[in-house]
């Protein structure tokens, strides 16, 4: 099987189910950036993780994927699309927000901005969270001009990109540091 096909060469890529839209559309900024997401969460796997935070690391990267295949799927075929594999589901919000409830009740969080690159781990993590935040943004745009298909995944990104940030702290704290606070007057705990 090659891996090219030629349909984009002319600017244009087709979405899940059928129809095609321009390579720099509002939907492809969103799930291409979250692709990016997946490649940092790697980034972060690679660098070293506690296993309770890897395990995690692990399903928002298959997460990430379902929000990008509901995104990628035209309005008309969004019936289409399975909970959980293919459309984000609420139950997937509230599990991001029991983990960060649960991590931050071991580790409570810093309460001032910190500088990411403890380790290699919460450096990818703190990476992944700045581009998903990135996706949130563009999936903000793309809500405006109404296509957006179901709100809880405006949801679900606020929450995973919370939950990368909780992740990095807890993979820190657990390996007994502190990230450096991003004033030089705030001084290290």
């Amino acid at each position: 099987m090659k891996i090219y096909t030629k349909k984009g060469d002319a600017g244009t890529t087709g979405l899940l189910y059928g129809g095609r839209v321009d390579k720099d559309d509002i939907r492809t900024e969103v799930y291409g950036t979250l692709d990016e997401t997946v490649s940092a969460l790697g980034v972060a796997r690679a660098g070293g993780l506690v296993t309770r935070v890897e395990d995690v690391v692990i399903r928002l990267q298959k997460e990430m994927f379902v929000v990008g295949a509901q995104l990628a799927t035209a309005a008309e075929h969004q019936d289409r699309l399975q909970e959980g594999v293919s459309k984000v589901s609420p139950s997937m919000t509230d599990r991001a927000e029991a983990d960060i409830d649960a991590l931050v009740g071991e580790h409570p969080i810093p309460q001032e901005f910190i500088l990411p690159g403890e380790t290699p781990g919460s450096a990818g993590l703190d990476l992944a969270r700045s581009i998903i935040r990135r996706a949130e943004r563009a999936a903000t745009r793309m809500n405006r001009a109404g296509l957006v298909p179901d709100p809880e995944i405006l949801r679900y990104l606020n929450r995973a990109s919370d939950l990368m940030f909780v992740l990095a702290r807890y993979e820190e704290a657990e390996r007994g540091l502190r990230p450096q606070p991003s004033r030089p007057d705030a001084g290290r705990r």
